[in-house]
């Protein structure tokens, strides 16, 4: 018997076959291994390498939609960071010095003129008994009255400019004039009455112990008085 002589192979490459695997069937790449029209780093079934996290998915035990731990979201500060800088952080334009204490002097015209008033209505009625003989000399009791309700007028004035309308609006009657407004240095938000009333009185007794804080501004980096710092506030352009 003769030995039948295999067919030809019509041409057709060896290395376009297909490989088998066992029983004829088209063999599987390994789990975690490219297949043969597959990019590196991608298994078998369009899936990650065991080990590597898929491109926008959360690392384990991170929620949803939320940035890594110890990070801010984009385009917002850092817990604590000073507003107006650094890179990705809110402008705020912090109020230079001499708008500050234009709204200043404005804010005190406005609280003074009651008492001015009143010590006006006063030193004229004393002087014009001044000739008079003890005890006509004395003034009389309608000056004393207005110089007490000018005096009251005057503190009542400050306390609803200075503490009740700036604490709720960051505005005081001077800083709206100047375009100024009173902001919370983390929230950049109107620091409410009580926490204003209190920058108040620091600020009055800062003023009273050295004159250096009402001109601290010119040179700090925060363009902040000694109140502003311990209150953790800005005054800032609107």
């Amino acid at each position: 018997m003769t030995t039948p002589t295999p067919p030809p192979d019509e041409g057709r490459p060896q290395d376009q076959h297909p490989q088998q695997g066992y029983g004829g069937t088209p063999a599987q790449p390994h789990y975690g291994q490219p297949g043969p029209e597959q990019p590196y780093g991608q298994s078998g079934y369009g899936q990650p390498v065991y080990g590597q996290q898929p491109y926008g998915q959360p690392q384990y035990g991170q929620p949803y939609g939320q940035p890594p731990y110890g990070q801010a979201p984009y385009g917002q500060p850092p817990y604590g960071a000073p507003a107006g800088y650094g890179y990705g952080y809110p402008v705020i334009p912090l109020a230079d010095w001499a708008p500050r204490a234009a709204a200043y002097l404005i804010d005190g015209l406005i609280s003074a003129v009651p008492a001015l008033i009143g010590y006006g209505v006063f030193i004229a009625n004393v002087a014009s008994r001044a000739n008079n003989p003890y005890p006509d000399d004395r003034p009389q009791a309608y000056a004393i009255i207005i110089l007490l309700v000018g005096l009251a007028v005057a503190i009542g004035l400050s306390l609803w400019n200075r503490v009740f309308r700036q604490g709720r609006t960051g505005q005081s009657v001077g800083k709206s004039a100047l375009h100024l407004r009173l902001v919370d240095a983390r929230t950049a938000h109107p620091i409410g009455i009580g926490k204003t009333f209190l920058r108040e009185l620091l600020g009055s007794i800062f003023n009273n112990a050295c004159f250096l804080n009402l001109l601290w501004p010119l040179w700090d980096d925060q363009k902040q008085t000694w109140q502003d710092k311990v209150m953790s506030t800005y005054v800032i352009k609107v």
